[in-house]
């Protein structure tokens, strides 16, 4: 425990000092990002606070994790590392999606053949256990690839990116500790105290964004964590204390943000017969702009569904992921649901308002 208080502190710390920096040097050499098109940010701002946050917690980690546990974590450094690099470039000079999926696969591989990070079976979902090997990897890659564009996706508003990460590092950290897996918890802490201080400056109004730079390395970090928390959970005794038996639905609960956002923008999109990588304004968090909350009403809102999706996975834990997955989905669609038809019913009002308020001129 004090090794991953440590890299907490130590994670805080370095970031909240390197932020500033970061925000100074950008700012001097005018690389901001712009607004207009489908951000909606209103001024120009820096937008690679995820150099202080990959500063931060490697720091931490080579400092305080102990020598075996970096020898055993090394390729998921070098992973991450990659990771770092192509967003910074992205945010640089923007790289062709291909490169950017190139390097997510080489990541991907990594950690699936150098650490054996691998979703090996459905454990039980949809009654499907073991899995193929070749059938293993391609669906954790799939999964890999999936989550970390996810959590990519939703780093549209101020403080949102940061706060999700936030809750989801702070769920695995805790568990990975409880089942005595320090090493995986002192990642998982290092990444929060980076992001509580990058939060510091991301909040509203925004003086940085973590940008590709950190979107893409928090995203791949929150990948490997997910599928590792669902795998080690599956074959750990039955009498363990802490063991669940729905880690599949506990896992996705923890990541349903970016996960559901992702999956409901690109039908969206396919059932207007866009491409669903075009970019537009369908997210959640933009509906909920639409709605009239602020940058803050709207992360707070994001922030309060989805540690209630995570409580709820954890009190029905009992009823197995065959039951609690379709369970999760269907109230996430529910509540999407609910939204859009408040969304539509707003727009209906101010119609009104606009044709009333004519005729009487």
């Amino acid at each position: 425990m004090p090794q991953t208080l440590a890299s907490l502190i130590t994670s805080f710390i370095l970031t909240f000092l390197v932020t500033p920096l970061v925000i100074g040097f950008f700012k001097k050499r005018n690389i901001m990002d712009k607004p207009g098109g489908r951000k909606i940010h209103t001024g120009d701002t820096p937008s690679m606070g995820g150099i202080a946050i990959f500063i931060g917690v490697m720091i931490a980690l080579l400092i305080f994790m102990p020598l075996v546990g970096l020898q055993r974590f090394k390729f998921f450094y070098g992973a991450m590392g990659i990771m770092f690099m192509v967003g910074l470039r992205d945010d640089l000079v923007p790289v062709r999606p291909t490169v950017k999926l190139a390097a997510q696969l080489l990541s991907s591989c990594m950690v699936i053949f150098l650490m054996d990070i691998t979703l090996k079976s459905f454990y039980g979902l949809f009654s499907i256990e073991e899995l193929p090997y070749i059938v293993s990897v391609v669906v954790t890659l799939f999964t890999l690839i999936v989550i970390t564009n996810s959590y990519n996706l939703i780093d549209g508003l101020d403080g949102l990116a940061s706060s999700i990460g936030i809750i989801a590092f702070f769920f695995f950290g805790i568990y990975f500790f409880l089942v005595g897996q320090t090493y995986y918890s002192m990642v998982c802490f290092g990444f929060i105290g980076a992001l509580i201080a990058f939060l510091n400056f991301n909040w509203e109004p925004s003086r940085i964004f973590m940008g590709d730079t950190g979107a893409l390395l928090i995203g791949f970090a929150l990948a490997v964590i997910t599928i590792k928390f669902i795998d080690y959970n599956h074959y750990l005794p039955v009498e363990t204390p802490f063991k669940l038996t729905s880690s599949v639905a506990v896992g996705i609960s923890v990541i349903i943000i970016p996960l559901f956002d992702t999956l409901r923008v690109f039908i969206s999109r396919a059932m207007k017969k866009k491409s669903p990588f075009s970019p537009d304004k369908t997210h959640l968090h933009h509906i909920l702009m639409r709605l009239g909350f602020s940058h803050s009403g709207t992360t707070l809102i994001m922030i309060a569904t989805n540690i209630a999706i995570i409580c709820t996975a954890l009190a029905l834990d009992f009823l197995g992921d065959n039951i609690l997955v379709p369970l999760i989905i269907g109230l996430c669609i529910l509540l999407s649901l609910m939204l859009d038809e408040i969304l539509k019913a707003n727009i209906r009002r101010k119609k009104k308002e606009v044709v009333k308020n004519f005729r009487r001129d």
